[in-house]
């Protein structure tokens, strides 16, 4: 079963030192960079494009495409943003890469800033994880200092700097327009578009904005070629991606694998459920994607396969849920972090999420009414694409997949409290003696 594995962007993490730019050149670091600067910059663009990569971050837009949107007259300076703000409940990709190769990422913004014409870059981190910040840095200093950053790079006349920015510690600012006001120096909050930030992003200049995952395999689409790539994944959704496993797996961490793997062949990787239980949920790209039942253990885990689903691939975050867990106390905690998380900017997020949480509390306190089902479902459809970004359709993408998976289990909700129906001590991953207000 392990010969499904497709160790690329994870293959040195359990190096010595692997972090570091002597570790990194002895694995053949920068010689990607070196062949890209060799070519033209519309022809790097062409083999990521044909490579058929895409966007590593949820949307799953096609990377070469996005970069060919920058127009060519505009006078402004063109900048490319990595958005490496990780926030999402269950998301854990991007920060171990970043911990363990982060020369795989800047080698990445070289080759891409080379292809789309840019010469600032920036990397906006996650502000609470001072550690990766700290991480970033000495690795853009390590770059410079060894000629792969700066002016005329590896003699090519190709000049670059790459800017690192800790973010303020907001899940907003995942969202990419949020992200741009944040860097701007406001607070952040989605733009309304039109204009595309293509056309007017940072600064109001044309500005590509891409995931960490996706950047970080430039190199190897560079290094081995287009077909190399395109021979991994599906049709449709070519190479490898990283999958993170966590909840109720014996072995949780992150899978390298093809798209299109099914969550079968990852439980087998990851050791399975816990001993004795069985799968009854899952989240097949993190808490804002629809949820899915052991029905769909043998589907594709890719763009197309998860949206025939009815759900989204999204950041492949896949957190595992056994039949021990509430699925309206699970509901209720995922809203939560999506009322906090509003930036208030718009009335159907600011106000619909907080509602929500009004009517989970009592679905889960077992004080519901009859009838709260319907009018929780009408407030998801007053919330769901009637916002300026995706933050609320996430949270109505929690609430509207676990009623019509588990429609009884907030029936239940009338009469009896979710943690007399499902105790909570029960689902904890490892044993705890129960306690007293355990659904607290």
């Amino acid at each position: 079963m392990t010969a499904v594995l497709t160790p690329v962007l994870s293959k040195n993490w359990a190096d010595a030192k692997s972090w570091t730019l002597a570790a990194y050149e002895k694995t053949g670091g920068y010689n990607a960079l070196r062949k890209a600067l060799a070519m033209t910059p519309d022809d790097v663009t062409t083999e990521v494009k044909d490579s058929g990569l895409r966007g590593r971050g949820g949307a799953g837009f096609p990377t070469g495409m996005k970069w060919s949107f920058v127009p060519k007259d505009n006078p402004n300076p063109r900048y490319l943003v990595v958005n490496a703000d990780e926030s999402e409940p269950g998301t854990c990709k991007d920060i171990p890469l970043m911990m363990a190769t982060p020369h795989t990422l800047v080698e990445g913004i070289i080759i891409s800033s080379y292809a789309i014409g840019v010469h600032t870059a920036f990397i906006y981190i996650r502000g609470e994880v001072l550690h990766v910040v700290r991480r970033i840095q000495q690795a853009v200093q390590q770059a410079r200092d060894a000629g792969y950053l700066g002016t005329n790079i590896l003699g090519s006349g190709f000049d670059l700097e790459i800017v690192v920015h800790a973010g303020a510690g907001a899940y907003i600012c995942g969202e990419e327009t949020a992200l741009l006001d944040s860097l701007e120096g406001r607070r952040g909050q989605p733009r309304l578009r039109p204009p595309f930030p293509a056309i007017a992003g940072l600064y109001a200049s044309p500005t590509v904005i891409n995931n960490v995952e996706t950047i970080a395999s430039v190199p190897s689409i560079l290094a081995y070629g287009k077909d190399w790539f395109a021979s991994m994944g599906t049709e449709k959704s070519k190479g490898f991606t990283l999958y993170s496993l966590s909840g109720h797996v014996k072995n949780p961490g992150q899978f390298e694998a093809p798209l299109g793997i099914t969550l079968r062949e990852l439980l087998e990787l990851a050791g399975g459920i816990r001993e004795g239980h069985e799968l009854k949920f899952f989240t097949p790209g993190g808490s804002s994607t629809p949820i899915l039942t052991a029905e769909q253990l043998d589907l594709p885990l890719d763009y197309e396969g998860m949206a025939a689903a009815g759900s989204m691939l999204g950041t492949k975050a896949l957190q595992i849920f056994d039949e021990t867990t509430s699925v309206v106390r699970t509901t209720l905690r995922w809203v939560e972090f999506y009322k906090h998380e509003s930036c208030g900017k718009c009335t159907p997020c600011r106000e619909g999420n907080w509602w929500l949480v009004q009517m989970l509390t009592k679905f889960e306190a077992g004080k519901a009414r009859e009838g709260d089902i319907e009018k929780m479902l009408d407030l998801c459809d007053n919330m769901g694409g009637k916002s300026f970004c995706a933050l609320a359709d996430g949270a109505v993408a929690c609430v509207t997949s676990a009623v019509k998976h588990f429609r009884s289990e907030f029936e239940a909700g009338y009469k009896t409290p979710a943690w007399e129906l499902l105790p909570y001590e029960n689902s904890a991953r490892f044993s705890v003696p129960a306690t007293t207000g355990a659904h607290a």
